[in-house]
């Protein structure tokens, strides 16, 4: 009887999460397929048109050529030389043999289908899930985020492991939001699990999901009958101890997070990564993320109308002012960084733009935490919100243990970006024209980037 209830009270709880937004469903959805279709349109036609390493390619062609001409095993995962790991590349290699053209086009044009897939898993995973609406905003975060077309055409990581780290988020939501556990949710949550430690083989920043899961579905036992609490944290522990494997298989070989080549910073003579306390690096993210969510929640975050507004304000113009005195700390590689260095053209152009950005990015973020506080009955109810917040909160923190001299590049940020949709469109859900146009902005700022390497020379 206990289950029964507490069953029952989740389930209305979850409904008013489905209820919310459930009306911009469809529009979220024809959005995304806009977004999709530019982008893959766009990024084919780099792929056909230009037949020569651009951006990083010339970095991470090295891995892609040694898993394509000696195949996986000890020795080759020893002499990986870039930062993430390498299941990506294996998935590009798999594209160099496998497809025709060369093997600099086979590999971009599976990393154009990891893309493909992921769109295709969200649409179908959304279909049958009980959050279509979260789960079509949070691919759409993704479409339109500047550096996602340039990861699709060229030979970068993030395509695959988006691919698996999504799927598995958001399979892992689905089935341990059940208000009760059954063999197929139980079956799902461990491969669910498995794909998120696929993930973190592909890119070590996706470690961040393992304690948001953990601490997720220890939320989740919240009023449950001791039956369901066991079932649950059996389930939990399962699939995080699966998820762990590749894990464990790959520090097993490195002897570490990183490759002894990136550890030792032979893979780049100007770099080097290995695990160590960096207590600087979270406040990268932090300004990062926190900047991303702007053109995701603009303008409809300004019609919240906090009661201390002056003193919001005041505070957001003090941290824009100590940004723009640490600029030439705090500023990572990246559009963004581009972007303030044209304000070098006038008088303290950049100390007064990046202190704009600053400051408008630190009210935005006030007003989004005072929104999450307004909301904190319906957030708790909701658990892609949960979900993704804790993931992006863990995202930050784990920054701290990112040793070396490797950057933040603000591209990193793609990795969590579905995570800031699921929090900026659960949140405000309501599309308005400056919205789209917001939107339809980054997602231009993409295709520039990806064609900008066109004309190089």
């Amino acid at each position: 009887m206990v289950d029964n209830l507490a069953a029952g009270r989740r389930q209305v709880q979850v409904r008013d999460c489905q209820r919310e937004g459930q009306a911009w469903a469809r529009p979220y959805f024809k959005l995304v397929i806009i977004a999709f279709a530019l982008n893959v349109v766009s990024a084919a036609l780099f792929i056909g048109l230009v037949n020569r390493p651009v951006y990083d390619d010339k970095f991470n062609f090295r891995d892609v050529e040694i898993y394509a001409h000696n195949g996986l095993s000890g020795a080759t995962v020893l002499s990986h030389l870039n930062p993430p790991g390498p299941t990506s590349f294996l998935w590009m290699a798999a594209g160099a043999r496998l497809l025709g053209g060369g093997e600099l086009r086979g590999a971009r044009i599976a990393n154009l289908i990891s893309w493909v897939l992921l769109f295709v898993g969200i649409v179908v995973g959304a279909r049958y899930g009980s959050f279509p609406q979260i789960w079509h905003a949070a691919l759409l975060a993704a479409l339109v985020f500047p550096h996602t077309v340039i990861t699709a055409a060229t030979i970068l990581t993030e395509g695959p492991a988006l691919l698996f780290a999504m799927l598995g988020a958001l399979t892992w939501i689905e089935c341990a939001s059940r208000p009760t556990v059954t063999a197929s949710s139980f079956s799902l949550l461990i491969l669910a699990g498995f794909s998120m430690g696929i993930a973190v083989s592909c890119r070590q920043y996706y470690l961040a999901m393992f304690p948001a899961a953990a601490v997720f579905a220890l939320f989740q036992l919240r009023g449950q009958g001791n039956k369901q609490k066991f079932l649950r944290l059996l389930g939990t522990i399962l699939s995080l101890s699966v998820a762990s494997l590749p894990v464990i298989l790959l520090i097993g070989v490195w002897r570490g997070v990183t490759s002894p080549g990136t550890a030792a910073g032979v893979s780049s003579p100007d770099w080097k990564a290995y695990a160590d306390w960096n207590l600087f690096r979270p406040i990268f993210a932090v300004f990062y993320s926190c900047f991303y969510l702007v053109p995701l929640t603009f303008p409809a975050i300004w019609r919240v109308r906090p009661r201390a507004r002056s003193l919001v304000l005041l505070m957001a113009a003090i941290v824009g002012i100590v940004a723009a005195c640490f600029e030439p700390w705090l500023l990572q590689p990246g559009p963004v960084r581009e972007f303030i260095w044209m304000g070098s053209r006038l008088p303290m152009g950049e100390f007064i733009l990046l202190g704009c950005i600053a400051a408008l990015t630190a009210y935005n973020t006030v007003l989004i935490g005072l929104l999450l506080w307004q909301k904190r009955g319906f957030a708790l109810s909701c658990p892609p919100l949960v979900f993704a917040v804790l993931t992006v909160v863990f995202f930050i923190v784990e920054q701290s243990g990112v040793g070396g001299n490797v950057p933040f590049y603000d591209r990193y940020v793609l990795q969590i970006a579905p995570f800031l949709g699921i929090i900026a469109f659960s949140l405000l859900p309501r599309l308005g024209f400056l919205r789209l146009l917001t939107l339809a902005a980054m997602n231009v700022v993409a295709h520039v980037m990806l064609w900008s390497h066109a004309f190089e020379r």
